[in-house]
């Protein structure tokens, strides 16, 4: 069973940069996921802001980023760290949420980064807070 571990929350200033990163506990290789990162503030609905493919060795894996953060959040993998991490930019505050991300057994995108049907596991997510 797959245990996903989120990283990289704080509070951050409007215009600041942050990094979160999901990561397998043990420190296995996420490769054969598709990732998706979600948030959710309360009282909002969960929202997908990112999603990367299954990662077939080629690196021409898909990545789709949601309309509401393209242009401030990049999705990518560090194979390195075997992470998939987040890189988000020009912080806004109604970016404060809990990021989390998910993982789905050989998941690719076409349109959309998915739901609860598409994924397997789930991670307890990081803090994110954008505050002067």
């Amino acid at each position: 069973q797959v245990q996903l571990v989120e990283s990289g929350g704080g509070l951050v200033q409007p215009g600041g940069s942050l990094k979160v990163s999901c990561a397998e506990a043990s420190g296995r290789s996420l490769d054969g996921y598709g990732i998706g990162w979600f948030r959710q503030a309360p009282g909002r609905e969960r929202e997908a802001v990112a999603c990367i493919g299954t990662n077939y060795g080629d690196g021409d894996e898909e990545t789709l980023v949601a309309d509401s953060v393209k242009g401030r959040f990049t999705i990518y993998r560090d194979n390195a760290e075997s992470t998939v991490n987040l890189q988000i930019d020009n912080l806004r505050p109604e970016d404060t949420a809990n990021y989390f991300c998910a993982a789905g057994g050989g998941l690719d995108y076409d349109v959309g980064c998915g739901g609860d049907t598409e994924y397997d596991f789930w991670g307890q997510g990081t803090q994110v807070t954008v505050s002067s």
